[in-house]
């Protein structure tokens, strides 16, 4: 029985930092510091000229 809760708050962890993981790669793509080379496909790309005309400050 601790061996099974052990494994499921690893799991659960885990499944935690990648949707972590994910937020964070979405935010850096927005703001044009990494890229996937898929720009066209997330509409990451679209998203950051249109900021960058709203010229928000």
């Amino acid at each position: 029985m601790i061996k099974k809760s052990i494994s499921t708050i690893s799991e659960s962890i885990g499944i935690f930092f990648a949707g972590l993981w994910l937020v964070i790669r979405i935010v850096l793509e927005y703001f044009g510091l990494i890229s996937d080379g898929n720009d066209r496909t997330t509409g990451i790309k679209d998203l950051r000229d249109e900021y960058k005309k709203a010229n928000y400050k």
